[in-house]
């Protein structure tokens, strides 16, 4: 009896996940929110394998390399380094924008998880949840990268 049992419990079991693996495919914004969470990981990945010490960064500004000069982005990765390794004022230094920019990609990353978790528990709020998200999200990168837009616009 009790070997009976287990094998319907596993096959319950074994239901359950297929029906939340086909439900998971079917749901983009799930999809959208795990990409945009490994790519933010990713970032914060890149920055503490990268030393700001050995500056060893794989990659370099083209607009310093084809014009001589500095652009709204540059110190970037040497920013986001410094901040992951604590080092806040030398940050500053590299990049003036770099803790608004790290402060964006955390709180992205923090809202990428509380939201899918609010989308599956709450699914009769989900089209309210997911305009919150992009208005939120939309104002926070604004804000966030505000400096970085208004230098394309603005003459040097």
């Amino acid at each position: 009896m009790i070997p009976l049992r287990n094998m319907i419990l596993y096959k319950r079991k074994n239901k359950n996940e297929q029906n939340l693996k086909v439900r998971f495919r079917n749901e983009p914004y799930l999809i959208i929110n795990i990409i945009f969470a490994g790519v933010i990981l990713l970032i914060f990945a890149y920055s503490g394998i990268f030393s700001p010490e050995k500056d060893n960064y794989p990659m370099t500004c083209i607009h310093e390399k084809l014009t001589g000069g500095q652009c709204v982005s540059c110190g970037l990765s040497h920013s986001f380094s410094l901040i992951i390794r604590g080092r806040i004022e030398e940050a500053y230094r590299w990049n003036l924008y770099g803790m608004r920019i790290f402060l964006f990609f955390a709180t992205q990353l923090v809202l990428r998880v509380a939201f899918s978790i609010f989308y599956m528990k709450y699914p009769d709020t989900r089209k309210q949840l997911i305009i919150v998200d992009c208005i939120g999200s939309g104002i926070i990168f604004l804000v966030s990268f505000w400096p970085f837009i208004g230098s394309i616009f603005s003459e040097r």
